[in-house]
């Protein structure tokens, strides 16, 4: 996986590593190079809650001796960049997948991704079309499944979604499929409606595959920045995630959404999607992510 993320995301690279890379270059690290860096990462879209966490743990390190050229200042931003990203995962690993986000963050897309991903590892996969609300959803899901040649549920527009979630479970049981994903409604417009919906599908998940785990995943458009993060929080709060996906991470040269995302909804990044090929799916990786956008 070396150096993948700078070969997909050049946008990113081109626009904060370049920039922050010469503040490394320097032989001497002043109050006027943690502004610099602070206007590099508000308009790397970090959030100025999360930038402002990182210049406090910069700014005491300064000042206490540990930052005097640039290359300390790599090392703990290095450091402090990958703890913000480092955040516990589920301890169970299932093959029920559940996804959510709003319209247009590229739930659908990602559930096709997913459902080929799984497939390759020889798995036979089993799609639920639950976003019965909008029938473009529905069509775009039947499309994918076709291409890929994987098995779909689907029902009829504005059909109860968990009606729906029911029949793909009884589908999965009696003909042993390996792996579900279930993409769901995103045009919900209040917690309480968004609360209803999700717990009743989730409840007939445990009923009808009690012995299962269920993985909850988090559809949020990168390209949006921080404008997405009130409604990845409704969701948060609506349902228990357990991991992020960020689309259209190819689009977009505002990289530090990562950190803002993971500071901010404590929920760990799962995976990064860019394009529209079927293959355009990859685990994150913190480790390989933060290297490669300091490196020069």
């Amino acid at each position: 996986m070396f150096s993948f993320f700078k070969e997909q995301f050049q946008k990113i690279y081109t626009q904060v590593t370049s920039r922050i890379g010469s503040l490394f270059l320097q032989k001497n690290i002043d109050e006027a190079t943690l502004q610099e860096l602070e206007t590099i990462l508000l308009s790397a879209d970090t959030g100025v809650k999360t930038t402002n966490k990182i210049l406090e743990h910069l700014k005491s390190a300064w000042q206490s001796g540990a930052i005097k050229e640039g290359a300390d200042l790599k090392k703990y931003l290095h450091d402090y960049l990958i703890s913000l990203l480092q955040r516990p995962r589920s301890s169970h690993e299932s093959d029920i997948y559940l996804l959510v986000g709003v319209n247009g963050s590229g739930k659908t897309t990602f559930a096709a991704k997913l459902a080929y991903k799984l497939a390759q590892q020889g798995k036979r996969v089993l799609l639920v079309a639950g976003d019965t609300f909008r029938a473009a959803a529905t069509e775009q899901l039947a499309i994918w499944a076709s291409k890929l040649d994987i098995p779909l549920v689907k029902g009829s527009q504005g059909q109860d979604p968990a009606s729906v979630v029911f029949q793909g479970c009884d589908r999965f049981k009696n003909e042993h499929f390996d792996a579900l994903i279930i993409d769901t409604a995103g045009r919900l417009q209040t917690k309480t409606n968004l609360m209803r919906e999700l717990e009743k599908i989730k409840n007939i998940l445990k009923k009808q595959i009690p012995n299962q785990a269920i993985t909850t995943l988090l559809t949020i458009d990168s390209m949006l920045g921080q404008n997405s993060f009130e409604q990845a929080r409704l969701f948060n709060e609506s349902t228990d995630v357990q991991g992020i996906v960020l689309t259209k991470m190819d689009g977009t040269g505002k990289g530090g959404i990562v950190f803002g995302i993971s500071d901010e909804l404590h929920i760990p990044i799962s995976f990064i999607c860019f394009g529209e090929n079927v293959e355009a799916l990859k685990p994150f990786d913190a480790q390989t992510y933060v290297t490669d956008l300091l490196s020069l």
